[in-house]
């Protein structure tokens, strides 16, 4: 109760923060208050769809190979091993330039017009799920061996025992540090912008180009894309990462 409370709070401040920006802005500062509005309105859509799909689809990359790194066959290892070393050593532009120049006909599928922002969400998804898979394997690694041979005492099987004895645990020492990966993949979005879609940073680079007569707009545009990725970033880093490692300390389950 006390979390959900807690939770519930820093949304509220969150928004509080928004809103209260965006008042001092247009009471003191009409224009800046369009600018602010425009670079929230037009890219804050793609930037929450791009880290959607790249936190979900790494989550169920990452899942997949951290079991195969741990409990799969020599080979499964070795491909497992291989995927992180290749997809933590490309940079992300480079990927997004493959998927969205190298081999579009990969997403021959779906509409030409999707096409480039299909290929920034596969490659957030595959280069998170490389980091995401470090990040189960350290947390499955991390419970106690005691734990599953509990289970077994019980009369469950290894599937079972790590279903429900596990799992669970492994889940909970891994959100600071995948609360990390959050502030991570939100913050990658911003390249996107290289291959045109209106994301925050593409949003904020668009407006300071229509004033370019302005030259002190691209600086005041750029402060607002800062504040606007702090404030998507931090108030989730320090509830999910600082606090729940200090908890996880607590409960003697590690998190350091």
């Amino acid at each position: 109760m006390k979390r959900c409370f807690l939770l519930i709070t820093i949304i509220l401040l969150f928004g509080l923060a928004i809103i209260s920006l965006g008042i001092i802005s247009y009471i003191f500062f009409p224009f800046l208050f369009n600018i602010f509005i425009y670079i929230l309105v037009s890219g804050l859509p793609h930037t929450l769809l791009l880290t959607s799909i790249g936190l979900l689809g790494g989550f169920v990359l990452g899942i997949s190979l951290a079991l195969m790194r741990i409990y799969g066959s020599k080979e499964l290892q070795w491909i497992s091993s291989g995927y992180e070393k290749l997809f933590r050593g490309v940079p992300l532009l480079v990927l997004i330039y493959i998927f969205a120049f190298g081999i579009p006909g990969i997403f021959w599928f779906i509409s030409p017009l999707d096409r480039s922002l299909a290929a920034v969400m596969l490659a957030l998804a595959l280069r998170s799920g490389a980091y995401q898979s470090q990040i189960f394997r350290g947390a499955i690694l991390s419970v106690n061996l005691g734990q599953m041979e509990a289970a077994r005492s019980l009369g469950m099987n290894q599937i079972q025992g790590f279903r429900h004895i596990v799992m669970p645990q492994a889940l909970r020492l891994a959100i600071p540090s995948w609360s990390n990966e959050y502030a991570v993949v939100i913050k990658d979005t911003s390249f996107a912008s290289g291959i045109g879609i209106l994301e925050l940073t593409k949003s904020a680079y668009r407006i300071s180009v229509i004033y370019r007569e302005i030259p002190e707009l691209w600086t005041l545009s750029m402060v607002f894309l800062t504040i606007i990725y702090f404030l998507f970033t931090y108030p989730i880093t320090r509830f999910f990462g600082e606090r729940q490692t200090k908890k996880l300390k607590d409960l003697g389950m590690g998190g350091g």
